[in-house]
């Protein structure tokens, strides 16, 4: 690896499993305290010196809510990387889309790639100077101590630090070690990804291509110990919002509560009502209104209004009204 690394963080995705709270918003946007999950990723790049720039590859649908984003941040090197598409019928796929950023935004340096939705406690500079160290591909890997948990992923088995198997999602994998969606590529094994497609392989999924570098190159794994977590389902990123929040609840000032009870883990932003409510383990936007109601282990986004309700593991969309009104 050289002294210099451009970043790129992938957040072109449409998170369906997420909808309808990510139905109309990219779901790098979501809350994590006072932050988001990408101000978090931007924050992180923002201090390694080696990085100069850092590439936010989106899609057209949500590329001027990405512009607006960074428009009102703090941070200096982002800037946006657009593929055309609109919806998820029309993706091109993350190994394509990064291929096709790397020859559009001219990129000759070495690469570090993040999945926007990644909620990790490593430091991004440790695992640039691990891959130094090693000279290689790298990727970052972490052991979910569930094979169950594990066949969701791209599974690894190592002998010392290098790959010497990588499965794709197995149905029974033979490790709980997996990839943890943060990459390092040097400048001439970019090439690769071109070799690669043009090879017919799967343009979608990360893992697949390493699987296949692996036989190519020398790949490496950075093992950490340290809190990750893909957000990419409601319990995900409800898991990720108890361990942002060290198990504590998070209430805005200008909420309105009365005899209400919130439990632990539990976010409620500004504008929020609570009348007789009770809610643990959720998150409550802005301008939400709960009245006689549970909400365990859910997602009520803004403006949602829900009255004499018991919800469990639910995901409520903007300006919803339960019961509906006429």
């Amino acid at each position: 690896m050289s002294e210099t690394t451009t970043a790129v963080v992938l957040a072109g995705g449409y998170a369906t499993r997420l909808w309808p709270i990510t139905k109309h918003r990219p779901k790098m946007f979501l809350p994590l305290g006072e932050t988001t999950v990408v101000d978090r990723i931007y924050a992180e790049l923002e201090d390694v010196s080696r990085i100069d720039e850092v590439y936010v590859s989106t899609n057209e649908r949500f590329a001027p809510d990405f512009e607006a984003h960074l428009a009102d941040s703090p941070y200096e090197k982002p800037r946006l990387s657009v593929e055309e598409t609109k919806a998820e019928d029309e993706k091109f796929g993350v190994v394509a889309a990064l291929e096709q950023l790397i020859d559009r935004e001219g990129i000759d340096d070495d690469l570090l790639v993040i999945a926007g939705d990644n909620l990790f406690d490593f430091e991004v500079a440790d695992f640039l100077a691990f891959a130094d160290r090693v000279d290689g591909p790298t990727i970052a890997a972490h052991d979910v101590d569930s094979p169950d948990r594990a066949s969701s992923y791209g599974v690894l088995e190592l002998d010392g630090d290098r790959i010497v198997r990588f499965q794709e999602k197995p149905a029974e994998p033979e490790s709980t070690l997996v990839s943890a969606g943060c990459y390092a590529f040097p400048r001439e094994t970019l090439s690769l990804f071109s070799s690669y497609l043009e090879m017919g392989n799967d343009p979608d999924e990360p893992g697949w291509f390493v699987q296949w570098l692996q036989n190519q190159e020398p790949t490496y794994a950075f093992t950490f110990e340290d809190a990750w977590f893909d957000i990419g389902t409601r319990a995900s990123y409800l898991d990720a919002v108890d361990w942002y929040l060290d198990g504590e609840s998070r209430v805005s000032e200008s909420t309105t509560i009365r005899r209400s009870k919130i439990h632990e883990g539990v976010h409620v932003m500004s504008g929020a009502t609570l009348v007789d409510a009770e809610v643990e383990r959720s998150v409550v936007f802005p301008e939400a209104d709960l009245e006689s109601t549970t909400i365990r282990r859910s997602i009520v986004d803004e403006g949602a209004k829900i009255s004499g309700y018991d919800l469990n593991r639910a995901l409520i969309g903007a300006h919803t009204r339960l019961p509906d009104e006429p």
